[in-house]
């Protein structure tokens, strides 16, 4: 099983992101839709924290699944299990490695979500993706925003998924919940962003993924 060369919850903090929440009118469903509608001129996080892409990376797609609560909108995310040959035990969105009878990007994060959490795809409405993302286990991965109707049943795949929970999107849209850390690898010092919710270690790819989602909604 591949481990971890550094435990990222033991590394000191480098910086605080620190930029302004989105605005809260930005956090409803009306406004996220007409967002990915007509998406304005942004720039995604630098290539820092993403990996530059290798040679033939595997395409995969994740799901960005936002809850409608009446509290407001949630994220729901996924830990992974302990025993996993890849990113065993952290915080990811529900979605993995494209297969040829996929239909695109939003028929895979659709599939491995009905996979790993028994969600119905008929309680997804797609509303658009963000930019492909890349990791250092050279996957090219397309995150699919998605808003979800509840009320809806889940079911987590043990084989997979150790436990599915909902963050607040407020505080994930907010830079002064966003840490920057980095550590010295094999390949050179990385950078990489957390956003640490109660009990919860978000960081890597799936923060990364969020800070483009973040700047995304902050665009003018």
């Amino acid at each position: 099983m591949a481990k971890l060369l550094f435990d990222p919850q033991q590394l000191p903090i480098d910086a605080i992101a620190g930029e302004p929440a989105v605005p809260a009118e930005r956090l409803a469903a009306d406004w996220l839709r007409a967002r990915f509608a007509a998406p304005p001129a942004w720039q995604p996080e630098d290539s820092e924290t993403s990996f530059t892409p290798q040679l033939s990376p595997k395409p995969a797609a994740v799901l960005v699944p936002l809850v409608q609560r009446p509290e407001g909108l949630s994220l729901l995310l996924t830990q992974r299990t302990d025993h996993l040959s890849s990113h065993a035990g952290q915080i990811s969105f529900p979605g993995g490695r494209a297969e040829p009878y996929d239909a695109g990007p939003a028929d895979t994060a659709l599939r491995e979500a009905e996979e790993e959490i028994g969600l119905d795809r008929r309680h997804a409405e797609i509303i658009g993706t963000l930019p492909v993302y890349y990791t250092g286990t050279n996957y090219s991965v397309t995150p699919v925003v998605a808003l979800l109707h509840p009320p809806f049943e889940l079911r987590a795949d043990p084989g997979e998924v150790a436990e599915i929970f909902e963050v607040p999107l407020a505080f994930l849209m907010d830079g002064l919940n966003h840490q920057r850390l980095s550590a010295e690898l094999a390949s050179g010092r990385r950078s990489f962003y957390a956003m640490p919710y109660q009990g919860y270690y978000i960081w890597g790819a799936t923060a990364g993924m969020l800070r483009n989602l973040f700047h995304f909604l902050r665009a003018e």
